[in-house]
């Protein structure tokens, strides 16, 4: 495993980070869950990813009960606030209410004093900027989270914010964005902020949901028990890669894979890892053969003729709107 900094700090993160996001505490049992989180720790990853709306909140319970006993300062453990966690009226966005309320929430479940990240998982757009920053700050003064994160943030919205936590003297690292091979909407506008203002990426769904890892082909039903036969956890996540033109194009780089030494997948993971301001990939598992697979993506250097082949298979099923990163217009 190599390991990388989080966004310009002094932070080390493994560039392969195990995340829970749909998995644990839905999709798959306890047991399972445990069993693949020992995966990557024997693997070598020390960065784990989670939130406290995962699973209704049980997904950071697993976590943190799948974690117990191991070193905690050999780990980087990373939620996020903002959906919806309870019924009330406060009980969602980046208010300082909602905020203070749900990182004890989230270190009571974790089993832990503090996270190494805390994230905004989404832009509040009826809380005041400064309110959220300060409150972020209040709770990296407490002693609950070492750094401060934002996830689907626009260019916009981090160049806002970034001023805002150097007043506070806090440390504003990371952004949490969906990209892979077939979806760069940060390209264009989010890269470049984060470049400049010192916050890398932790990238979501690599995979894109699992389309990237071949097991889906044009013209056949989903495999039994992959995730767009799952209406619950992951048929609607998806359902928007399952068109046979992204199948053809993704069947297309199984040769690239193989002259490369690589699964389809691990090519996949590779990629992003190409790009230098992603800090981190974060990979989801339901069973451990998975991580082991992806996790020999870590260290992978693409050269410039096989990135470029890439491009000409999944160019014309490539959405690269920069205007897709978006939060909701109300609160959850």
């Amino acid at each position: 495993m190599e390991f990388r900094h989080l966004g310009r700090s002094g932070l080390l993160v493994s560039e392969i980070a195990y995340g829970n996001w749909i998995t644990h505490g839905s999709q798959v049992e306890e047991e399972a869950a445990a069993a693949c989180v020992r995966a990557a720790l024997d693997c070598g990853i020390t960065t784990f990813d989670t939130a406290d709306v995962y699973a209704g909140t049980r997904a950071e319970e697993v976590l943190g009960r799948a974690l117990k006993g191991e070193r905690r300062e050999g780990l980087e453990i990373f939620t996020k606030v903002f959906w919806r966690t309870g019924p009330g009226r406060n009980d969602s966005g980046l208010s300082r209410k909602h905020i203070l309320e749900s990182i004890d929430g989230s270190l009571r479940r974790l089993g832990t004093d503090y996270v190494d990240l805390y994230q905004a998982h989404r832009y509040d757009h009826h809380t005041p900027l400064d309110e959220t920053m300060e409150a972020f700050a209040d709770v990296v003064r407490q002693g609950k989270a070492h750094y401060i994160g934002v996830s689907e943030w626009t260019a916009e919205q981090i160049r806002a914010a970034a001023p805002l936590a150097r007043e506070l003297r806090i440390r504003l690292v990371s952004n949490q964005p969906q990209y892979s091979m077939l979806w760069r909407v940060i390209e264009a506008e989010v890269v470049p902020a984060s470049r400049e203002l010192g916050l890398g990426q932790i990238v979501w769904s690599p995979l894109a949901q699992g389309v990237l890892t071949g097991k889906y082909r044009a013209g056949e039903q989903p495999p039994a028990g992959s995730r767009a036969t799952d209406e619950k956890s992951g048929a609607g996540f998806i359902a928007r890669w399952l068109e046979d033109d992204v199948l053809n194009a993704v069947a297309r780089l199984r040769p690239l894979a193989e002259e490369a030494g690589l699964t389809t997948a691990q090519l996949a993971v590779a990629w992003v890892l190409q790009n230098p301001n992603v800090s981190a990939a974060i990979i989801g598992a339901s069973r451990p053969e998975q991580v082991r697979d992806n996790v020999k993506a870590s260290g992978v250097r693409l050269d410039d003729g096989l990135l470029k082949a890439i491009d000409e298979i999944v160019e014309p099923v490539v959405t690269r709107d920069p205007s897709l990163t978006s939060s909701p217009a109300e609160r959850p």
